[in-house]
């Protein structure tokens, strides 16, 4: 099934814009990546003894909450406890982790060989038949094994759901509460594993923004520089999660222009990009010139360079936002080509520093951070001389 991000779907209205999900256009399977190897050959996926630790972690965190069950529906949480990989639709599955004991995953019955495939923990797995309530089977297992305890609600949860399974709890229903404390001290505190897909996933992402630099000529249009970004994610060993590729104008805005555009002398070239390795994923950013840079296109880095530079603030070191000092130099360097929004000027250098002014850190910084600081999300720059880069790195 095609999962399209809030990004991409603002995008697909863009004609000079490139975007491919994980499913991508006909012309990317055809392409080719040369000389490129897997670079994740080594890489495991997360053990069952693992996901067992998390699951014992998330039930001594209940009990000591005093919750008697977590609710948690299909989704990156359910993954991350359990090991099932499952996504979202009108036939609810989801599982009920009681405080104590064994899972309870409730699914449709025609799927439960698929649930019990990818299930890495123990658990008791309900199938419902399409005359069937699964409502009914969550609010039986909360009777089963919530002990009249609150039930805490995993926060992406949809809310018919937790609705469905209240009314279908008779006679007593369960004291909802909210799960995020539950789930927050469990995944945003990442192991050795998961930062170890986490940095190979951006490895994937960075050498194939190498390769595809290296093979960019002119006269390509955005979707043939699409498909030269999947093929060459595939060959390095990663499963393409997304991509939006920005050519000339339409790089200044941040879900492209309905002019069609290609490659030419002095373009700028935009590359939104991400992988992922075993569910954790890359999401990374590239901007750069095509062939010679012109005085205005390094005038405008050079600024956007300048505001970089300056010692940041306490507020901005703790991660707040500081914006209107960064946006005002951008300004001052675009706003002849822009006007007002100056800070989203070609050749998308300040637009990219709309990103980094928020949270400045590089990939290694993240790995540490996500280590040591229970950090689940980080966005980062580096910036080689012509060229800006923007990555952010989401862990399962």
């Amino acid at each position: 099934m095609m999962r399209v991000s809030r990004r991409e779907f603002l995008a697909l209205s863009a004609a000079g814009a490139a975007v491919a999900g994980p499913s991508v256009p006909l012309a990317a399977a055809d392409a080719t990546a040369s000389g490129l190897s897997s670079v994740t050959r080594n890489v495991q996926p997360i053990d069952s003894a693992e996901h067992g630790a998390r699951l014992a972690k998330v039930q001594g965190l209940m009990q000591q909450h005093g919750s008697g069950a977590l609710l948690i529906e299909s989704g990156s949480t359910l993954e991350y406890f359990t090991g099932v990989r499952w996504w979202r639709s009108e036939r609810t599955t989801a599982a009920l982790v009681p405080a104590e004991g064994p899972v309870v995953v409730v699914t449709p019955a025609f799927e439960e060989p698929s649930v019990r495939e990818t299930l890495k923990v123990p658990g008791d797995v309900r199938p419902w038949k399409e005359d069937e309530s699964p409502f009914a089977l969550l609010a039986s297992a909360w009777r089963d094994h919530g002990h009249g305890k609150p039930l805490a609600i995993e926060p992406t949860t949809r809310y018919f759901i937790v609705e469905r399974l209240v009314a279908a709890a008779t006679p007593a229903k369960p004291s909802v509460v909210p799960g995020d404390e539950l789930v927050r001290a469990c995944r945003m505190v990442k192991s050795p594993s998961e930062i170890a897909l986490m940095q190979a996933a951006n490895d994937v992402t960075i050498t194939a923004l190498r390769y595809v630099h290296g093979h960019i000529r002119a006269g390509m249009k955005a979707a043939d520089i699409l498909a030269k970004v999947v093929a060459a994610t595939g060959e390095l060993g990663g499963s393409h999660e997304f991509t939006l590729v920005l050519l000339n104008e339409a790089s200044a805005y941040p879900h492209g222009s309905i002019k069609p555009q290609q490659v030419r002398e002095g373009s700028v070239i935009l590359i939104d990009t991400g992988c992922s390795v075993h569910g954790y994923q890359s999401d990374i950013s590239r901007s750069w010139v095509f062939g010679e840079i012109s005085a205005r296109q390094r005038e405008l880095w050079n600024g956007a360079r300048s505001s970089r530079s300056r010692p940041r603030s306490p507020a901005s070191r703790q991660g707040r936002w500081t914006g209107p000092s960064a946006r005002s130099t951008s300004r001052k360097a675009g706003a002849a080509i822009t006007g007002s929004r100056g800070y989203r000027t070609a050749p998308a250098m300040a637009s990219a520093w709309t990103y980094t002014s928020r949270l400045i850190s590089s990939v290694t910084t993240l790995l540490r951070y996500s280590q040591a600081c229970a950090s689940r999300m980080s966005r980062g720059s580096t910036s080689p001389e012509n060229s800006v880069f923007v990555s952010r790195t989401v862990g399962t």
